[in-house]
């Protein structure tokens, strides 16, 4: 049966959406707030979530030829102006640093917003002909764009995050990298995560400044917004004409490279929070959990009670599972609810007649349900199912949520009613016109996810402005 409890110490989701989430930050010890408005501290439990993440990302680039580097956090503001639509693209957001110590610098050094000008200039010192490419390049640091409204993960002055950096001989290969990437972060929210996504290509005034194609993964929040999780940039020659990064190719001529940029960043863990949460907290997917199974002591002080636990501990542990017993001395209700509150998936209960009896229970966090299990060599086998079950059940219930908040809107009226009556994804034909686009932003709110273009045309002429349109756009109210 499920649980409907509610937590007093976390506001309701449909009371007050924003206020339940930074509710559900601190409560879980996910961050802190630092002195300095939008750098936030990382607690343990925050961290673990990222590491989590980063470990799996990490293996599917080691296992698709990526390596990793690391490039300086400081960039001479001259590098940063080499690239005119990128430069004008983050001016606004960026940190310079004008003195050392006590000296004032010769010249201005830009906190790294991102590193696309740092690995061009290191590009074009080290490739020389095409038996140098490609470079698969990734880098794991933090980045600083200067934020005016900041939420804890979804927009930061400082957030953590992996940008990949690659060069590649041909138009081709760099455009199968770009989709490759985009299917790695995809597949990883699916996965890992249980988040289903909308893909598809940024239109030119949504794309990232400097690149020809922006492609990305969108999420729906519980709230009907869209998240924009992860994006994949194909940069083309771009960047390489500004930092001149060029290379001698078969035939013996100098060649531009084409370039890609990719990231995600912890914006993943407010999508977690914000797709699965409930009024009691956190609901974190098996996989990502840093803590799989919560080990609850009834009856602690009892001769063996503890005992049990830790034997119990170790048996899962050897089985490859994220344990923990909770042996601290609050009562287990206690224990109950801030097992609830840290979104644990599973809680296994044992007390002195469990252990008569051979036998614990188990509680599911996402729906509260309880069932006892047999203390034998199977209890591991049973756990991972049991985890996996967890994971399928959470990925169903996201994407019926995020299916049945996707909509069609024929007329401009159509599309403006069902924004303000019921928000979600909103499918509409478009021209292509950046007028229509603006339109709809400035009268709505609203502003243009993806580019689908994968789906069918549903009409032949654009709602805003009644030209042809070919496009069809999701348009959603987004973080």
């Amino acid at each position: 049966m499920a649980n409907n409890k509610k937590n007093e110490a976390i506001t309701a989701r449909d009371v007050d959406f924003a206020k339940w989430y930074t509710d559900v930050c601190r409560k879980a010890e996910l961050m802190d707030y630092s002195g300095v408005k939008g750098f936030i501290i990382y607690r343990p439990y925050g961290y673990a979530l990222w590491e989590q993440i980063q470990n799996h990302m990490d293996k599917k680039f080691k296992e698709t030829g990526h390596e990793n580097v690391y490039m300086p956090m400081l960039i001479p503001q001259s590098l940063l102006q080499k690239e005119a639509d990128h430069v004008e693209g983050f001016a606004p957001e960026c940190a310079v640093v004008t003195k050392g110590g006590l000296n004032e610098l010769e010249e201005n050094l830009i906190i790294r917003p991102t590193s696309e000008t740092l690995f061009c200039e290191h590009y074009a010192k080290i490739v020389n002909s095409y038996r140098d490419l490609p470079k698969l390049y990734n880098q794991w640091c933090s980045v600083v764009r200067w934020e005016k409204t900041t939420r804890p993960f979804l927009r930061g002055s400082e957030f953590l995050w992996q940008e990949g950096h690659t060069i590649h001989a041909s138009e081709e290969e760099a455009r199968k990298e770009t989709l490759q990437m985009l299917e790695i972060y995809r597949s990883t929210a699916q996965d890992l995560l249980a988040i289903p996504m909308i893909t598809g290509r940024k239109t030119e005034s949504e794309k990232f400044a400097g690149a020809e194609e922006t492609y990305t993964i969108e999420a729906l929040m519980h709230d009907g917004k869209a998240l924009q999780s992860g994006t994949s940039h194909y940069f083309g020659q771009g960047f390489a004409k500004a930092f001149d990064v060029k290379f001698l190719n078969k035939d013996n001529k100098q060649e531009y490279v084409y370039q890609t940029s990719w990231g995600v960043s912890t914006r993943l863990l407010g999508a977690i929070i914000m797709v699965h949460g409930d009024d009691n907290g956190l609901v974190l997917p098996p996989r990502v959990a840093p803590i799989q199974v919560m080990i609850v002591p009834v009856m602690q002080h009892k001769e063996g009670v503890l005992d049990k636990a830790y034997e119990i501990e170790k048996q899962l542990k050897a089985a490859g599972l994220r344990v923990k017993v909770d042996a601290s001395d609050k009562t287990p209700g206690y224990k109950f609810a801030d097992a609830e509150m840290r979104g644990i998936p599973l809680r296994l209960e044992i007390g002195p007649k469990d252990i008569e009896k051979g036998q614990c229970v188990l509680a599911k966090r996402l729906d509260g349900t309880k069932e006892t299990y047999a203390l034998n060599e199977e209890l591991p086998n049973t756990i991972h199912q049991l985890l996996d079950q967890i994971h399928d059940e959470m990925y169903a219930k996201a994407l019926k949520f995020r299916d049945e908040n996707i909509r069609t809107a024929k007329t401009y009226d159509e599309f403006k009613e069902i924004l303000n009556t019921k928000a979600g994804y909103i499918r509409m034909m478009w021209c292509g016109d950046e007028a229509c686009e603006s339109q709809i932003k400035e009268e709505t709110g609203a502003t243009s996810r993806c580019i689908k273009e994968d789906e069918e045309a549903f009409g032949d002429v654009c709602p805003i402005c009644g030209k042809p349109a070919k496009k069809v756009v999701y348009f959603a109210k987004a973080y």
